[in-house]
């Protein structure tokens, strides 16, 4: 037989062991450019930018190259 817990764990004890499992919120920055809010160190998905250079084709039509 497998051991098995000789009582049961209470629920404030249980929670108390998953309080640390909660899910944080992003960190959000605004953008420079566009003063939008973007994920920190991350490229602004509205208008495109990086550091103050444009690393994103946004609103352009993006072409995929066709599945085989």
């Amino acid at each position: 037989m497998p051991p098995l817990p000789k009582k049961k764990t209470s629920t404030s004890r249980k929670r108390r062991r998953r309080s640390h499992l909660s899910v944080s919120l992003p960190q959000l920055v605004t953008c420079p450019q566009c003063r939008s809010p973007r994920p920190s160190h991350h490229a602004c998905p509205v208008c495109g930018t990086y550091r103050g250079r444009d690393v994103l084709a946004v609103g352009e039509a993006r072409r995929r190259p066709p599945r085989t």
